[in-house]
């Protein structure tokens, strides 16, 4: 469809872009699910929307700077298409309120962690009232789960199991913008685990800022407190039949327990795969970042999870630079990493966020010495992954197809997918490239390996077409009811349409 061009009846159009983490993810599906009740469509990949809504992150370096840039792009197409709507919602968000409206002046809305469900209304507001709304507030009005969801994937689907933290690490600024922890009822998560498999979903990921902590805050009240219920909701999700792979993060490993592993190494559909971040190597470090465990205890979990499941696939995250580090905290971190011997690792240099106790600390470590242990650190972690991806040279693996690209490289005209332990795999389809679809598991033979990836160049030995393919041929993704007990938000009927100024033809790409 054209730039400008209108889809008539269909209602106005809309596109979510997302920054950040998996959580930000999921809220983009449920504000997509909002804005497709209320009567709105999906844009296409080349029109200009009437309404764009950034669902932003302030977790990231720099997530002001690229946010505010991309605002200003679309100044100017905004001032030449009346009635156009510009949205920001998400962590930065609730973090800068008005700061938004004050640097932004054409946006039209700012909404926050707390209220994704008023989106609908403050938009017919900011159109009614012809000024910009921003309510942000201090306490979640709704579970996320009460709200409905298009979800972006028709084979692999998120469900939040809870929402906040109740740690009080000194480098995240998250539990000030997602608040304390609520969990959900046990069977309201398995219903939309259900309701995704009966669409034919084949993964799913358990969605929570500490999983293994679910149990110690229900929203219901009269839901009992249990600190078991995490490896009993795995065990669950073991009964549900369709479903074929289930994962989860991110794990915290001070609240990490046997009965997690059990569960994990007993339940056939849960994958041999657990992110566990780490952080540190340094008990000193770790002390300062609040990070209620030492090393002794993260490795003895890593030794658990290997005596029961030996071929899980295990990585974490870890900060260079934490204020204070020295060069032996740093050493004992390469350590940690030697004895660990991750799959992989998220690295990240640590840079300060405003409003976390960490960016007032002194002793903050010169940008030149984090790059050079950054460095060192990545070079350790990739000979062990690749190491690591060396031995499965050989071994067959199973893969659910993944979309995106689809092919590696127009000279291989590889393939992608994932393995069960979680691993990127690039095969090449052969004569069959045109029946495989994502979302159909195949059967590979790895051939070669890389730090990052393993590639299977050998014929492909089994090949099962499934629902989820057949619906992403279709172009189909899941629609997920609201399920849980909202709180009867306002649903709105599609706005009528507003007139295009002549003449635009700037896409929101940016």
């Amino acid at each position: 469809m054209a730039t400008g061009e209108r889809q008539g009846d269909q209602g106005r159009t809309y596109e979510v872009r997302t920054f950040g983490c998996q959580m930000n993810v999921h809220d983009s599906e449920r504000l997509s699910g909002l804005l497709e009740d209320a009567g709105y469509v999906k844009a296409g990949p080349e029109a200009t929307a009437d309404l764009v809504v950034f669902n932003t992150c302030a977790v990231r370096e720099n997530a002001d700077n690229k946010l505010y840039g991309t605002l200003g792009h679309l100044a100017p197409i905004k001032a030449d298409r009346p009635g156009m709507q510009i949205a920001v919602g998400g962590c930065l968000a609730q973090k800068d309120r008005d700061t938004v409206v004050r640097k932004a002046p054409w946006v039209d809305v700012v909404f926050g962690t707390h209220n994704i469900g008023s989106l609908p209304v403050l938009l017919e507001r900011a159109r009614h009232n012809a000024e910009a709304q921003v309510e942000i507030l201090e306490s979640l009005d709704v579970f996320p789960s009460t709200l409905p969801a298009k979800r972006e994937s028709a084979y692999a689907g998120w469900v939040s199991i809870s929402v906040g933290c109740n740690n009080t690490c000194t480098f995240c600024i998250v539990p000030a913008l997602r608040g304390k922890e609520v969990d959900r009822r046990p069977g309201d998560i398995l219903a939309e685990v259900r309701a995704l498999v009966d669409q034919g979903v084949l993964e799913v990921t358990l969605l929570g800022q500490n999983v293994n902590s679910y149990g110690v805050s229900f929203a219901d009240a009269e839901e009992p407190r249990d600190r078991g219920a995490f490896a009993k909701l795995l065990r669950a999700c073991g009964n549900i039949d369709g479903l074929e792979r289930v994962r989860f993060t991110s794990p915290h490993p001070a609240e990490f327990t046997d009965d997690v592993i059990e569960a994990m190494a007993e339940t056939p559909n849960i994958c041999p795969q657990l992110h566990m971040p780490l952080q540190s190597g340094s008990d000193r470090v770790l002390k300062a970042m609040r990070r209620s465990y030492r090393k002794t205890k993260y490795l003895g979990i890593i030794e658990k999870v290997r005596a029961a499941m030996p071929h899980a696939a295990i990585t974490t995250d870890i900060i260079v630079g934490f204020p204070g580090e020295t060069e032996a905290d740093f050493q004992e971190t390469l350590d940690v990493v030697r004895q660990a011997r991750f799959t992989s690792a998220y690295t990240f240099q640590y840079s300060k966020r405003p409003g976390t106790p960490a960016a007032e600390m002194g002793e903050q470590v010169p940008k030149a010495v984090v790059q050079e242990r950054y460095d060192r650190l990545i070079a350790l972690q990739e000979e062990i992954s690749l190491d690591a991806n060396r031995a499965l040279i050989g071994t067959e693996v199973e893969l659910l197809v993944a979309d995106g690209a689809g092919k590696k490289n127009a000279a291989t005209a590889r393939m992608s997918g994932r393995a069960r332990d979680g691993r990127l795999v690039h095969f090449r389809p052969g004569g069959t490239e045109e029946s495989i679809r994502p979302g159909d598991v195949v059967t590979v033979a790895v051939t070669e390996a890389a730090p990052h990836h393993l590639i299977a160049d050998s014929p492909i030995t089994a090949h099962r077409r499934t629902a989820a393919g057949d619906a992403h041929e279709r172009g189909v993704t899941p629609k997920t009811a609201p399920i849980g007990v909202g709180l009867g938000l306002p649903r709105l009927g599609a706005p009528a349409p507003e007139p295009v100024a002549a003449g635009c033809g700037t896409a929101c790409g940016t």
